[in-house]
């Protein structure tokens, strides 16, 4: 019979999404055929119960209730992008389990690697051989260029560009609409204000903003 030695396409995974938040609700826009989702999970109790964007807030029981379902937390703002890697790690997940979204309007090269827990939103692209470490969000329209590395744990925001040969380290935070010239470092933990233009490499844990991005408090 025709077609009959056609594979049989896999069943849709279960997908649970940490916490329920604004990274959450946009990465509802990736979700294809390849996953069915569950609900979200959230420490808040207010939000357990209700239901967000027509799924069901659950609180972290929901992890055990459904050991097979694969997890994306997405948690972390300008504010709290610092605590992530505790936040995340405190969920006691086996890292198997996380699950990377890629939105169909996003474009991702073939020769880029993608971490764990990765989440990239419409209109973002990553080319050549960039590298996205694990949980790692990067928001619409941002451009990673060749040979950038981008380290665990971090957030890049919408309408950024990371130009070729540079390096943004783990737990950083990039805001919105800023550029970063090629061939810079960015240390571990640093956040880059939104709107910034970052001309020369910045130190671990420190905060710039502006143009050219400067030292503030």
């Amino acid at each position: 019979m025709a077609g009959a030695d056609r594979p049989t396409p896999a069943a849709p995974a279960a997908l649970l999404i940490f916490p329920c938040n604004g990274n959450a609700v946009e990465a509802l826009d990736c979700l294809g055929g390849e996953h069915v989702l569950l609900g979200f999970v959230d420490d808040t109790p207010a939000k357990q119960g209700t239901t967000a964007q027509g799924h069901v807030v659950h609180a972290r029981a929901a992890f055990a209730r459904w050991p097979d379902a694969e997890v994306l937390a997405v948690p972390g703002s300008a504010a709290t992008y610092a605590g992530r890697r505790a936040l995340i790690e405190g969920l006691g997940i086996d890292p198997r389990r996380f699950a990377s979204l890629v939105h169909p309007a996003a474009r991702v090269s073939p020769l880029a690697s993608i971490g764990r827990n990765v989440l990239i939103l419409a209109g973002a692209v990553v080319t050549s051989n960039a590298v996205i470490g694990d949980h790692v969000c990067v928001l619409p329209n941002s451009v990673v260029h060749h040979d950038v590395r981008i380290g665990a744990w971090s957030l890049i925001g919408a309408n950024v560009t990371i130009a070729g040969h540079t390096t943004i380290g783990e737990r950083c935070y990039v805001g919105s609409g800023s550029s970063v010239m090629n061939g810079l470092d960015v240390g571990d933990g640093a956040l880059i204000g939104m709107g910034s233009i970052v001309i020369r490499s910045v130190e671990p844990n420190a905060r710039v903003a502006g143009n050219p991005a400067r030292p503030i408090g």
